[in-house]
């Protein structure tokens, strides 16, 4: 089998296996009583099967059973046989923690505790974890010390699990902007040629594909936390690692990857605070909400975030294609500058921390309210 045709059969396996799994996932949640009731804080007015993220997870599994046997001989070394058993362990002990909260409602702490332990069985387990950074301006590539190497990629990955699930309040959203950062990773690891990661990006591109089929508006079942912890771990990993130890890329790339789940959390974490209100206190300020307030549809506002993820993932790419050049540092520099300026007018013009504050846009406003007086004068 050609590796070209191995990873198009990845893609279409998945696809294929979500397309058929997600119905019988569905008559599966009704019968043990996964199910997504509605209240105050969710959009949807019918209970919801949930316990979807199940379709994607087998359809991913079961193409990477299906498929590596028939592998070219040699086109996966040791070291990248050793990322993909890191990747199904964590993620089968991830899957396993969302299903149970799908189906139980398991409390926060006990979720956390999961997290860390899908992340310790990855550091610890089969010793991956970040080992490098490239800072910009700082010359080659620079080695961390394994106290500081080990924590940050238990972080790394718990944060990131969590950045998926917060913005899952939409029919379709965090499977699609889950899908265009899969998306976004399988080009670049393409044109870096890490094989691994080319072909479980794939997979879980066809998976989420065929699942987004039954999730987009009007959704027919949910993903849940089966789905949202599945995709967030996978993203934490694919991210890290899609690029042969992120040694590769400035540390920047891999946060445009996930750029909007990421600013997002961020934005909850600061109106919470500005607020003063618990950090993990559940609110709809997030993003989607924000978008609905002003007075968007629920189709027009998935289809805004994605494209704002499509956005993210674009500089993305254009940030790993540069970033061996001379004038890489530089052009990091002026796409992080530019983009936390337009996070900011963006989260003050909806609103998404404090909808009467805008203190970005009034500091602008006044200059050029000084600059045209000052023009006029003379």
């Amino acid at each position: 089998m050609s590796v070209s045709f191995l990873y198009f059969s990845g893609f279409a396996i998945a696809l294929v296996f979500a397309l058929v799994l997600t119905p019988l996932v569905k008559k599966f949640a009704f019968a043990v009583g996964a199910i997504d009731k509605p209240n105050h804080r969710k959009v949807h007015t019918r209970i919801m099967p949930r316990l979807g993220g199940l379709a994607i997870y087998v359809a991913f599994a079961a193409g990477l059973l299906i498929l590596l046997p028939f592998a070219p001989e040699g086109l996966f070394d040791s070291s990248d046989m050793n990322l993909i058993r890191a990747m199904l362990a964590g993620g089968t002990l991830i899957v396993l923690i969302g299903a149970l909260d799908d189906r139980y409602e398991l409390s926060a702490k006990v979720k956390l505790v999961g997290q860390l332990a899908a992340a310790c069985i990855v550091v610890f387990g089969f010793d991956v974890k970040i080992n490098f950074v490239n800072i910009p301006f700082g010359g080659s590539m620079q080695s961390i010390a394994e106290w500081i190497s080990i924590p940050l990629t238990v972080f790394w990955i718990v944060g990131v699990t969590n950045a998926i699930n917060l913005i899952d309040g939409l029919d379709g959203l965090a499977s699609g902007v889950s899908g265009i950062a899969i998306g976004t990773i399988l080009v670049m690891a393409t044109l870096m040629g890490f094989e691994p990661i080319i072909l479980m990006s794939a997979l879980l591109l066809g998976g989420i594909i065929g699942f987004l089929f039954f999730n987009f508006h009007p959704a027919k079942i949910f993903m849940g936390d089966s789905g949202s912890l599945f995709l967030g771990f996978s993203l934490a990993m694919m991210s890290m690692l899609a690029f042969k130890q992120i040694t590769i890329v400035s540390f920047v790339t891999p946060l445009l990857i996930i750029g909007v789940p990421l600013s997002d959390t961020f934005f909850a974490i600061v109106r919470r605070l500005v607020n003063k209100k618990p950090i993990f206190a559940p609110d709809k300020g997030h993003l989607h909400h924000c978008l609905r307030e002003l007075g968007f549809s629920h189709r027009k506002t998935v289809l805004i975030i994605y494209g704002i993820a499509a956005f993210f993932g674009a500089c993305a790419i254009i940030q790993a294609v540069v970033i061996r050049s001379d004038a890489a540092n530089w052009v990091t520099f002026v796409v992080v500058c530019l983009l936390v300026f337009g996070l900011q007018i963006g989260a003050e013009l909806i609103g998404i921390v404090d909808k009467t504050k805008r203190p970005v846009i009034n500091f602008i406003q006044r200059t050029l309210l000084r600059v045209d007086t000052e023009s006029r004068s003379k």
